[in-house]
């Protein structure tokens, strides 16, 4: 019995001996310097995760510079062949006019000009926007019911495929020739992208993470608020900037029949009095429309789906 009690205390005792130890050691900075030290040539810790800090202000104007020196070398290219060409009068100026002519005829009739670019950025956005609810909500019916897709997909199609310059006519004639017709123009030829894009967004969710859900009791609106929509969203992005494009073109060309305003107005003005200054004008204030609303769609895709491997740099697209 004595044996098993000497045993005991020795067991209980040796920890607390070892504790003791360890707090001298922790005690004595000589030692603590030891540990370190034997702890360093010998099992190293694992190492620490510092949190990814945020690029500094130099380095994304290295990035912004890297991605706009290539466009801006190819513009200034082009520039320099169409100033070499108007100002030897290799084409007639009233053709093709001189850089210099041009921004004189900007600056002479730039409220004129901004006047109708205000136009035709309204009909242009208002047209978008409705292009992408009503998109979004035909392509949600048809990823959601089959029936809705047997029923909506051939009608899509075929409003698609006529030109929509031979029904703007129609429209003028049906609402006049104020904004409605040029709006429900851009909305026209800005759809099919929106619903495109949207079907195969939503279509594109894994059915293992949506049986997931079920099983987990999410209902439908909360898959689709949680999973589907957001797993749709890269490809939507994709088709809004493909839309907002397309319906600067739908604005311009429902200007183009009965239309007192707006740059497609003022582009047949141009052309009827062969003032070719006035349309180069037109024409570079409606790519810079088009442009702005694309970086405002882009901005948009960065903010909502910063986690898409199309967001980030210098992504490989081969395994080689």
């Amino acid at each position: 019995m004595s044996d098993r009690t000497l045993d005991d205390g020795i067991d209980v005792a040796a920890p607390v001996q070892q504790t003791g130890d360890a707090a001298k050691v922790g005690a004595d900075p000589a030692a603590e310097h030891r540990t370190g030290s034997a702890t360093r040539t010998g099992a190293q810790s694992p190492p620490e995760h510092r949190p990814r800090t945020r690029p500094s202000l130099g380095s994304r104007l290295a990035r912004l510079a890297d991605a706009l020196w290539r466009p801006a070398l190819l513009l200034a290219a082009l520039f320099a062949v169409w100033w070499f060409v108007a100002a030897r009068e290799y084409v007639a100026n009233y053709l093709v006019p001189t850089p210099g002519q041009v921004w004189t005829t900007m600056v002479d009739q730039w409220s004129f000009l901004l006047r109708n670019t205000y136009v035709t950025l309204y009909e242009t956005v208002i047209g978008f926007v409705l292009a992408a609810l009503l998109g979004l909500g035909t392509a949600i019916l048809i990823a959601y019911s089959r029936t809705m897709e047997k029923a909506l997909y051939p009608i899509v199609l075929f409003a698609q495929v006529i030109p929509k310059i031979a029904i703007a006519p129609l429209l003028v004639v049906w609402f006049g020739v104020g904004f409605t017709p040029k709006i429900v123009l851009a909305v026209l030829i800005a759809f099919f992208p929106v619903v495109i894009s949207g079907v195969a967004g939503l279509r594109s969710t894994d059915p293992e993470l949506i049986d997931l859900a079920a099983t987990m009791g999410a209902g439908p609106w909360k898959t689709f608020r949680r999973i589907r929509f957001p797993n749709a969203l890269p490809h939507l992005m994709s088709g809004l900037k493909v839309a907002v494009t397309l319906a600067v073109v739908g604005a311009v060309v429902g200007e183009f029949v009965g239309a007192d305003e707006g740059l497609g107005y003022v582009l047949l003005l141009a052309n009827g009095n062969l003032d070719s200054a006035l349309l180069f004008a037109d024409l570079f204030l409606m790519s810079l429309i088009g442009i702005v609303l694309f970086l405002v769609v882009e901005v948009a895709e960065a903010l909502l789906i910063p986690w898409h491997a199309s967001r980030r740099s210098a992504v490989p697209l081969t395994t080689s």
